[in-house]
């Protein structure tokens, strides 16, 4: 059960992009499912459609999307090259992009379910308070829709661990720049005698997704029992 070095490297680099892809998606899905769950402006019903749309088409036409936009040629991705030295295309950096794009879509929901269970009358007593709307967000909506948060992480995390077509789409299948668990097991099933290979990277992929839940569980119960004012 051992892992050779090229897999540890594949596991490491799936841990990289999952978590990087999470963090930097999180901002945005905050703004959005705020948005989402409280905003009143022309258009939400076509954001609303957007920002699920990875959800349903398959994740190779994300991934190809992805390169036509951020890659070297892409209007995106030469500008992104040219003003900030930022490269997507066949870089670990294109594979945590494709992980937040095809996780975004289940943060924003599960953030956004857990901003619409919040009582808007907190946050109109905070604002008779002198409290901005942001102010409010931060201090009343924001600790309240904890749980949520935690959970819409969780999923995007675990999302991005598991996602293959949009990411060997965009950034192929490089080992040591963007071969992930999901791309190291595909290698070893297409190579004879790779069965092992593939079982072991499988088992450690089910390993990481049950411990990402039990963390994400627990640490949801720790906020719920501090939310109620139960130490």
């Amino acid at each position: 059960m051992l892992l050779s070095p090229d897999e540890w490297q594949a596991v490491r680099l799936s841990l990289k992009v999952a978590a990087v892809a999470t963090v930097c998606a999180l901002p945005w899905a905050l703004a959005v499912a705020w948005a989402l769950a409280r905003g009143r402006f022309p258009g939400k019903t076509l954001l609303d459609s957007l920002v699920h749309l990875p959800l349903v088409l398959p994740p190779v036409v994300v991934g190809y999307l992805l390169l036509l936009s951020f890659g070297r040629r892409g209007p995106l991705g030469a500008w992104l090259e040219a003003s900030f030295g930022l490269v997507f295309s066949f870089r670990w950096t294109g594979a945590a992009l494709a992980c937040a794009v095809m996780g975004f879509p289940l943060m924003v929901r599960a953030i956004r379910l857990s901003i619409e269970s919040v009582d808007p009358r907190l946050e109109r007593a905070a604002a008779t308070l002198g409290a901005t709307p942001l102010k409010a967000f931060l201090t009343v909506t924001l600790p309240l829709a904890l749980p949520g948060v935690l959970a819409g992480a969780v999923l995007c995390f675990a999302k991005a661990l598991g996602e293959f077509g949009a990411t060997i789409t965009f950034v192929s299948n490089i080992p040591g720049e963007t071969q992930t668990l999901p791309s190291a097991i595909y290698s070893a099933t297409q190579t004879p005698d790779g069965d092992a290979v593939a079982l072991r990277l499988t088992l450690v992929c089910i390993a990481v997704s049950v411990a990402a839940l039990v963390v994400s569980e627990w640490l949801a119960h720790r906020v719920r029992r501090r939310v109620s004012g139960i130490e």
